[in-house]
């Protein structure tokens, strides 16, 4: 038996965990969904999305969920399957909704900010590139003469 400490390294903690767990990304997306529907800012980005949000809502949970760490259920579920391809069939994806799309998520994250600024920054940073990807690679498959 040794006598000297032994050193615990504590694994670093997910967004996931941070952010508060799945309770707290249903309720960054449902703040983010609510703000989509309410604000004629995101009229467009409103408009490409089906007339009842609530599939959404759940979909869009639980890729946040599995995205940030947490129990990876969507990617179960949908196995291979690239978020970006998804949304690059989608039509009306372009530079304008995905800057309404992180200017609503900005708004939603308003109160993960106040609290875990870092944490906001991170996402948020990731999210903006990931938005604007998707419609750079949206616009790059799109027939001459469409946006």
């Amino acid at each position: 038996m040794s006598l000297r400490p032994q050193r615990i390294t504590a694994r670093p903690r997910s967004p996931f965990d941070r952010i508060g767990g799945r309770a707290a990304v249903a309720s960054l997306v449902g703040r983010f969904y609510d703000r989509m529907d309410g604000n004629p800012a995101y009229r467009d980005l409103r408009a490409i999305h089906a007339d009842d949000l609530d599939p959404m809502r759940e979909r869009l949970t639980d890729f946040l969920v599995g995205w940030m760490g947490g129990p990876r259920d969507w990617f179960d579920r949908n196995p291979g399957a690239c978020i970006m391809s998804a949304h690059a069939a989608m039509p009306g994806i372009d530079r304008r909704t995905a800057e309404q799309w992180i200017g609503c998520m900005e708004e939603a994250m308003e109160d993960v900010a106040a609290r875990d600024p870092a944490l906001a920054r991170a996402l948020l940073d990731s999210m903006r590139s990931m938005s604007l990807s998707m419609a750079k690679r949206a616009a790059a498959g799109a027939e001459p003469g469409q946006p």
